[in-house]
């Protein structure tokens, strides 16, 4: 039976999924048959539920908020490889937008894959060049003249990306982005929310956009 275009991005979408996941289980497996050293349950589930309440969360918050962003195809490669929120998603919309396609269509899909995979194929071999000149370049990673560049990379990155979109709907854009600079700035611990307040910024921008357009304020 021939599959339509988004039905095979599905089939093998999930195929790719689950064997990461075979992958990603089979390494503290495969230590654990070697070694003969297991997990005992007094000390596996304090570190598990200790995660699992932050990364939970937020992992089921990213997939209903990047999904309608990245595409079907693009969102099975991020979600496996990861870094979402500071590269693929900003790989993703920024080819979509240099190419003028419409986010949601089938060539959107296209291009943003092509994109997310650009992105982790070329992190791939950041790394490898990373782990092989580690030592010799920790003395200049570690001085003190690079540490505010290190610290300020993804508000650099999202503040490059964001300026684009606040500039198209600059009266939608203020609500949201008052709101969030008063949160982090007033509310304690809130730089660890980062993740949960991305819908609530969608949310409050969706609302915004609504109340202006029946004041006829945009169109």
């Amino acid at each position: 039976m021939k599959r339509s275009y988004q039905d095979q991005l599905h089939f093998e979408g999930r195929l790719w999924m689950i064997g990461a996941l075979v992958l990603f289980i089979s390494v503290p497996l495969i230590i654990s048959l070697v070694t003969g050293v297991w997990p005992t349950l007094e000390h596996f589930f304090p570190g598990f539920l200790a995660t699992a309440i932050i990364f939970w969360p937020v992992t089921t918050i990213e997939v209903f908020t990047f999904t309608p962003m990245l595409g079907t195809g693009s969102s099975y490669l991020a979600f496996v490889t990861g870094n979402l929120t500071s590269l693929k998603v900003p790989a993703a919309l920024n080819a979509q937008d240099a190419l003028e396609i419409e986010k949601g269509t089938e060539d959107g899909d296209v291009f943003s894959t092509i994109a997310v995979a650009s992105s982790s194929i070329i992190t791939t071999l950041i790394i490898l060049v990373g782990a092989i000149l580690i030592i010799p370049l920790t003395p200049l990673l570690e001085s003190e003249a690079l540490q505010p560049a290190f610290g300020n990379i993804i508000p650099a990155l999202f503040g490059a990306l964001g300026i684009v979109y606040v500039m198209k709907r600059v009266k939608v854009a203020m609500v949201p982005i008052i709101f969030m600079v008063i949160f982090f700035l007033f509310v304690p611990g809130s730089a660890g929310l980062v993740g949960i307040m991305v819908p609530v910024g969608v949310v409050i921008s969706l609302i915004t956009a609504r109340i202006l357009y029946k004041k006829g304020m945009i169109e």
